[in-house]
């Protein structure tokens, strides 16, 4: 069962092997110090014998948690962890410079139930954002989809309450929405979802927007500014513009500068682009407008084929993600 979820498809695992009647322990990265390699409320899930699926750490302390979980399946309690890497064993494990970890043990069908663990998985399945909140006291936990509003947008996991309840946040994934069915595109559908997003390709040409050129069900055979229209660009939506081709790209970049997404990146040569905003000022948007406009496209690394062009804009979009929700 796929999940683009900030915590990959974590609970759906735990759920499927809890549901086998199987003892499973969720592990959660609740607090780090330093140097860490995986954020605030990255996953684990832990089964019998050794058995696990995700990380909470570049591999320095899964072994530990593993050997723990075991104990907690025994006592069916929640626990909290602290862990840390010497600077000396800090490189081998991806921490640069040392740190500390704070991991949670859940036990599933104790202090989280199996019922709950089915309704987070169902939110995840329908891109309902939702915080499950864990009292760290007593280990209830409890599914939130209006409270903690402000997690729920950034999508950044945390303590709350003075450090009385943990909240993971399983916020819906980031959409990319691709104007343009072309060579790139497609290695970039390929990319966006080996990195958890959420692709939507676009284009009204059906000789590019076909199954046969992308393994893909979210491909949208109409005009962008159509499409674009009826999707309900948000906050969590990036939108790349392939064509190539003003007829095509224009009237999806209007509706693109009068959304919240929190990118915007369009294909061409800084000729291409200095032309592409003159025409937009002509349509009456100012330059902080115009500004938001990712053009040329990507990071610069020197990409030169659709491959590499797929990597720089990918890499672009994650940074800009990052700086926004941090």
């Amino acid at each position: 069962m796929e999940s683009n979820y900030s915590t990959d498809n974590i609970p759906e695992i735990a759920l499927s092997w809890a549901s086998l009647g199987e003892p499973v322990v969720l592990a959660t990265v609740v607090e780090t110090w330093g140097s860490a390699p995986r954020r605030v409320g990255a996953q684990m899930a832990i089964g019998l014998n050794g058995k696990m699926q995700g990380s909470v750490s570049g591999g320095c302390i899964e072994n530990a948690v593993v050997s723990e979980a075991e104990e907690t399946i025994t006592t069916k309690k929640i626990r909290l962890l602290e862990y840390g890497v010497s600077n000396e064993d800090a490189f081998s494990v991806g921490l640069a410079c040392g740190g500390k970890i704070r991991v949670m043990l859940e036990p599933v069908g104790h202090t989280i139930s199996i019922e709950t663990l089915k309704r987070l998985v169902e939110l995840r399945r329908n891109k309902v954002p939702v915080a499950c909140v864990v009292d760290i006291k007593t280990g209830k936990t409890e599914l939130k989809t209006e409270s903690f509003s402000k997690r729920l947008i950034s999508g950044l996991s945390g303590f709350e309450e003075e450090d009385k309840v943990f909240v993971t946040v399983h916020s819906s994934p980031t959409r990319i929405v691709i104007v343009g069915a072309v060579h790139i595109a497609q290695n970039l559908v390929k990319l966006s979802r080996i990195a958890n997003f959420d692709p939507i390709v676009i284009d009204p040409r059906s000789g590019f927007a076909n199954s046969d050129r992308f393994d893909l069900e979210n491909i949208i055979e109409d005009w962008p500014d159509t499409a674009l229209s009826e999707l309900s660009i948000d906050r969590n939506t990036a939108i790349v513009l392939l064509t190539h081709d003003p007829k095509l790209d224009d009237p999806a970049l209007e509706i693109a500068l009068n959304s919240n997404a929190f990118y915007i990146g369009a294909l061409g040569s800084i000729k291409t682009h200095a032309a592409r905003i003159d025409r937009m000022e002509k349509l009456g948007f100012d330059p902080e407008s115009t500004n938001r406009i990712s053009g040329p496209i990507g990071l610069k690394i020197g990409a030169s084929n659709p491959a590499e062009i797929a990597v720089s804009i990918l890499a672009e979009i994650i940074s800009k993600l990052r700086q926004y929700k941090e």
